[in-house]
């Protein structure tokens, strides 16, 4: 490549490309340049720089009499209803983190008690059904790697489910003859209730960090990135439940550079500190406890800071139904499926 191709391959160029009318930069064809695609394009933007950055601005206090005309904008723009929070007032809420992560009155959500699994969170259903060949939709026709999601399982020790022989990711995490494997993606709306709740009664045993991406995981982004949720930051926590395998993940997104686990202080994610493509094991299995973290259906969990992605992979019975539709609007403690 000659050296002014090399020169003009830059993205502020690939910007206006896509920004002016057809043809306007068709003479810097000549000397061998050619705009990156559209995907490249918006890989390479900054994402954990400007979350780190927005988190930033979210911490700063505002003044009390701008509050009710910053939330209330809003409210009004993404449709939050007030009426659920646990404190309506908005001056109770010094700045637009508290906000964001507000809790809800005890008899806002009531959870589900006839079915086994429930949603952790107020969301929409992306997609939902058995794993098949250890590919999974983040949407539908568009797939990603079940063992690049999760991560290769290196600490078998750490995990709660014996090592198989199989050479299939997804026949390794099948513990019990007879069962499948299952998943469910929810997608929490920058409106939404940011917290997430245990979806049932399991125990968690270890934490796998990647420090990723933070791309936009709205639908449509979905459908245009593929492996979208393998690229973005995420934190996955594997244990079991009474049927065997059981994973929740929390995926990041463009200004959801936080995410908070509440028993794990020793999680710090979107920090500048961990390089991309790397990721970071953790197991609360100890001599002191060798069982890990005991979860009920509907406990506290976690929290983001904006609306993102939660991600269900679990092994269950052949007999398990989802009680569900794609798109459908869900909300914490009404039921995913059961038995």
């Amino acid at each position: 490549m000659s050296r002014p191709a090399l020169k003009l391959r830059s993205w502020p160029l690939a910007v206006l490309y896509y920004l002016l009318p057809f043809g306007a930069l068709r003479p810097l064809s000549r000397v061998g340049w050619r705009p990156v695609s559209r995907v490249a394009l918006y890989k390479s933007v900054p994402t954990r720089l400007l979350s780190r950055a927005w988190g930033r601005l979210n911490q700063v206090e505002l003044p009390h009499w701008l509050r009710r005309p910053v939330y209330s904008l809003y409210i009004w723009t993404f449709g939050v209803n007030m009426k659920e929070a646990a404190v309506e007032d908005l001056h109770h809420y010094r700045n637009l983190s508290e906000f964001f992560r507000r809790k809800l009155k005890p008899q806002a959500r009531p959870v589900c008690g006839l079915h086994s699994v429930i949603s952790p969170s107020d969301g929409k259903i992306i997609n939902f059904g058995q794993v098949k060949n250890s590919e999974v939709e983040q949407v539908k026709g568009v797939t990603y790697s079940l063992e690049a999601f999760l991560g290769p399982r290196t600490s078998v020790e750490d995990l709660p489910f014996p090592p198989a022989a199989s050479h299939s990711f997804r026949s390794q995490l099948v513990t019990r003859e007879g069962n499948e494997l299952y998943h469910c993606v929810i997608y929490l709306a920058p409106g939404d209730y940011h917290c997430f709740h245990s979806p049932t009664d399991w125990t968690v045993s270890h934490r796998r960090h990647f420090p990723g991406s933070l791309m936009s995981v709205n639908p449509g982004m979905a459908r245009w990135i593929k492996e979208l949720f393998c690229h973005n930051e995420r934190v996955v926590l594997t244990g079991d439940w009474k049927h065997g395998f059981f994973s929740l993940t929390a995926v990041g997104a463009t200004n959801v550079g936080s995410i908070r686990i509440y028993f794990d202080r020793d999680l710090h994610t979107n920090s500048p500190r961990y390089s991309k493509g790397s990721y970071n094991d953790f197991s609360f299995v100890t001599q002191a406890n060798r069982e890990g973290i005991p979860m009920r259906k509907g406990e506290h969990l976690g929290e983001f800071n904006l609306g993102s992605t939660i991600v269900l992979i679990f092994e269950a019975p052949k007999d398990f139904d989802f009680k569900l539709k794609a798109g459908q609007k869900i909300r914490f403690g009404e039921a995913l499926g059961s038995l």
